[in-house]
């Protein structure tokens, strides 16, 4: 059994990914860039309906099968973004600052999970809100170390 989930995030999540990079930089007043201006539009699925999807595709999936994880609410990166700097009560402008596009980026990222639904009758639990909610508890509670560590992606050899 295989799975496919596009943007998990999370707690403890890479902090070089956008949704970690947004609040800490709202905390930290430290400059993200936000590659063409975040027009481009993804799905975010919280780590724990992932989780759970997984487990349940492990315990009842044919073997060899393969499913994709998302949720039906895609957002645009700059109205995530937007959305995080409200909840930190800061103003976008102290946190973005706009660049050029990434060579290769996809304009959209967005896989359809209607089998795993029509199969299984899974459905994701956690909405947006308050999956930024956790995150954002998340990122408060360890925030003193995770401003030593790197926010850049570190490729491994």
């Amino acid at each position: 059994m295989f799975t496919r989930a596009a943007n998990v995030y999370g707690p403890g999540q890479q902090l070089y990914r956008i949704i970690p990079r947004a609040i800490l930089s709202a905390r930290t007043g430290k400059l993200m860039q936000l590659h063409g201006g975040g027009y481009s539009e993804r799905c975010f699925i919280h780590v724990r309906d992932a989780m759970q999807a997984t487990l349940q595709l492990a315990l009842e999936a044919d073997p060899g099968s393969t499913w994709h994880l998302s949720t039906r609410e895609p957002i645009n990166i700059r109205a995530l973004v937007e959305r995080i700097c409200e909840r930190c009560g800061v103003p976008f402008s102290a946190v973005v600052e706009e660049s050029g596009e990434r060579l290769g980026k996809d304009q959209s990222y967005l896989l359809d999970s209607t089998s795993i639904r029509e199969a299984f009758g899974w459905s994701d639990q956690v909405g947006l809100e308050d999956g930024l909610s956790d995150t954002l508890a998340w990122v408060d509670h360890h925030l003193e170390q995770l401003k030593t560590l790197p926010w850049t992606y570190q490729h491994k050899a």
